[in-house]
């Protein structure tokens, strides 16, 4: 739950629950460090993906950030699978997806199992609290097709060119607002985020 009502730009996380999952214990150790120096209420963490499957289905979580590339299950196939569970209430967690792979290919891949945000890794606090702020933020649609489950991988509401007609029912002409980055900087420092 998001509630962004007040104007000093802070951002409270501290009734949050949050899943780190790494392969890497040091890695994950980082990662912990960094949530919990951003008050996260409740922590939760994981070195495999089939266990991240087990907490998501007993506890209620507010936002998972997850390695792609772990043995077994990778991280991919972790977000596949939560965003096409049903009967889970965590399919619609906003998700950040860390990987060491920056080709485009590798990040396609992320937003097409239905992450809301790739981060490249060494992580960077700034980097990371600043993906969780635009995701508090972020109203864009959570599609589910056949081939996709996961947020509307467009961040740009533009519609269509000109001249041609959109393939779905409310593409559009004009511009719908974009992500957090794109606010004017007056716009981001009068808003506070609360995740409930």
């Amino acid at each position: 739950m998001v509630n962004v009502p007040n104007s000093d730009g802070r951002i409270n996380l501290s009734k949050a629950t949050c899943l780190a999952v790494d392969d890497s214990a040091m890695a994950l150790q980082v990662l912990s460090q960094v949530l919990s120096g951003f008050g996260i209420g409740r922590l939760l963490k994981s070195v495999t993906a089939s266990d991240a499957q087990r907490i998501a289905r007993e506890n209620a979580l507010d936002l998972i950030v997850i390695d792609g590339h772990m043995p077994n299950m990778d991280g991919y196939e972790f977000i596949q699978w939560l965003r096409r569970e049903a009967d889970n209430e965590n399919r619609f967690v906003p998700i950040l997806l860390l990987t060491g792979e920056t080709r485009l290919s590798h990040v396609f891949r992320g937003r097409d199992c239905g992450a809301n945000f790739v981060v490249a890794k060494p992580i960077s606090p700034k980097v990371l609290l600043d993906r969780i702020y635009w995701m508090a933020r972020d109203t864009r649609e959570f599609i589910e097709a056949e081939t996709y489950v996961g947020p509307d991988r467009r961040f740009k509401q533009e519609g269509p060119p000109s001249g041609v007609a959109g393939r779905r029912q409310n593409d559009g002409s004009g511009n719908v607002q974009g992500p957090a980055r794109d606010l004017p900087m007056d716009d981001r420092a009068a808003v506070k985020i609360t995740i409930d």
